[in-house]
């Protein structure tokens, strides 16, 4: 009876345990990673420029035609072949290589002659197309071979999905991106000082030409960075630069570049509708500014070099003390989650890296890529640092971009027939449009950081409480059960003994003897 009592026991308490350890484990359960937001354009991505890490997508790997956005890479080209001082040359071939309707906003005739740095502002602030052919002639000495220019750029930043086929963005069948690529060219476009430095600008005011004896100026057409009025919903404080776009098959696309408590952020809007892309892309903005934290690696990864046993890396043992981290390099999280939550591997040497190199530090959090880091030699983490240093310029991560898997249904068919760029088209003065919905998600996103830890705890304290209710009520219950069943065997021998009595005096002699015996048993059973 005693050893039955036992069993049932313990069998409660595995049950229990069982229980409180569910408890736990969905207490301490990473967070999921943030998805609460969406925009009515077919297609948009928010990408982290300093980590790489794709924070939200919406078909973004569906191809769409870019319209004026094609400018920011165009401009990213020139930037690395050109002088800003150097003099271009408005060439006949640049004046007509347009659409007869796409515009000439500033007046220009063939032979006008400009500085670099003008055309680019003339063609990042008011999309001047034919400033995006006199810049691709200057630079590789055709338009042709510009665009081979632009495509070799792509290919060296992991865009496998889009093709260019002129510096411009007006329609072309062959001139597609999609929303993850075009994260990916504009965080390599931003992270350029000077490029950051005129699509942030205002205004600008370009030289003499034949038509603007006096020069001309230029403003920005990107609502989000221009606008000041704290009450228009066009109003967004942390944007920074960007770019729009507009044709008839493309829709309005945009790129915003946003920055918040030291974190840069890329979104991309592809076939949005007017006044709405602006909003959209605000809100993508928003999502990836205010629902994530970047963290230091060299700060908070101990593994591989920490501790005093040899660690084995690629094939190859090192003492822990004679390897450090790249220094400056992060990882992307959700607000609410820690460095623990992210997963590491090992991955091999990659083809260039800083001499020292002896392995990358990968780190994957719910199946996403969210940042690397070289594993090193400290002699070749310090030499690396001091290049950095030197060169004083900021890097980003969009070589090393994740794939994200947040894609919304198949975009419908794009409209058949075609229409001349026109960037002014659904950017005239709007007093009134829907109302902006992000400042509820990120107040969530902010309330998720502030009851998230406590949260975890309650868990915790039901459990055990729960545990400790189970463990009380399993032990009252065995107990009232084994006095139940001691009753009925004492009641049982009682009426054998009695049914002995009545068969004779041997018979009772017997049963006691029985009895006896069955109590030596126990005794010895209880001491065992």
């Amino acid at each position: 009876m005693i050893c039955t009592f036992k069993k049932k026991l313990a069998k409660v308490l595995c049950g229990v345990l069982v229980f409180t350890q569910l408890g736990t484990m969905q207490a301490f359960a990473r967070p999921d990673w943030p998805s609460d937001t969406g925009i009515e354009a077919e297609a948009g991505a928010v990408m982290d420029v300093d980590t790489g890490t794709m924070l939200f997508g919406q078909n973004s790997h569906v191809e769409y035609y870019p319209a004026s956005i094609t400018k920011i890479l165009t401009a990213l080209v020139v930037l690395e072949h050109a002088d800003l001082t150097d003099t271009v040359t408005y060439s006949d071939k640049a004046m007509n290589s347009v659409e007869v309707d796409s515009g000439n906003k500033l007046s220009l005739v063939a032979g006008d002659t400009m500085t670099v740095e003008d055309c680019l502002y003339a063609l990042l602030l008011a999309s001047v197309n034919q400033a995006a052919n006199a810049l691709a002639e200057h630079v590789a000495g055709s338009i042709p071979d510009f665009v081979d220019m632009m495509n070799a750029k792509i290919s060296e930043l992991g865009c496998t999905e889009s093709h260019f086929a002129n510096p411009s963005g007006l329609n072309n069948d062959d001139q597609v991106v999609t929303a993850f690529d075009m994260t990916k060219i504009a965080a390599a476009a931003y992270s350029n000082p000077k490029l950051l430095e005129i699509s942030s600008a205002k205004s600008w005011k370009v030289g003499p030409t034949t038509n603007n004896p006096d020069g001309a100026s230029v403003r920005n057409e990107h609502r989000l960075v221009i606008t000041e009025d704290t009450s228009s919903e066009y109003y967004c404080p942390e944007a920074v630069a960007g770019k729009t776009g507009y044709l008839l098959k493309a829709g309005n696309t945009l790129v915003t570049y946003g920055e918040k408590d030291g974190r840069r952020v890329v979104s991309v809007i592809l076939k949005g509708s007017p006044r709405q892309y602006f909003i959209d892309g605000k809100s993508l903005l928003q999502f990836g500014l205010n629902r994530f934290q970047n963290v230091d690696i060299a700060e908070n990864e101990t593994r591989y070099v920490t501790g005093e046993d040899q660690v084995d890396v690629n094939g190859t043992s090192y003492a822990p003390s004679d390897l450090a981290i790249q220094t400056g390099k992060k990882i992307t999280l959700p607000k609410d989650a820690t460095f623990a939550d992210a997963e590491l591997s090992l991955g091999a040497v990659p083809d260039g890296a800083p001499e020292g190199t002896v392995g990358v530090l990968n780190y994957i959090y719910n199946e996403r890529k969210i940042g690397s880091a070289y594993l090193m030699t400290k002699a070749g983490a310090e030499a690396l640092a001091a290049a950095e240093a030197a060169g004083g310029a900021e890097t980003t991560a969009a070589e090393e971009t994740s794939e994200e898997s947040t894609d919304a249904a198949d975009p419908s068919a794009d409209d058949e027939s075609t229409e001349a760029e026109t960037e002014t088209m659904g950017e005239a003065d709007v007093t009134t449009a829907a109302g902006d919905a992000d400042n509820a998600s990120n107040q969530a996103g902010s309330n998720d950081v502030k009851t998230g830890f406590p949260a975890k705890i309650l868990l915790i304290v039901i459990g055990i409480l729960a545990a400790a209710a189970l463990i009380g009520g399993g032990i009252w219950f065995m107990i009232q059960n084994n006095r139940k069943e001691a009753e009925a065997e004492a009641l049982r021998r009682e009426k054998r003994r009695q049914r002995l009595v009545a068969e004779g005096g041997d018979a009772e002699a017997e049963f006691n003897r029985l009895l006896e015996e069955k109590r030596k048993r126990d005794e010895e059973r209880r001491k065992r």
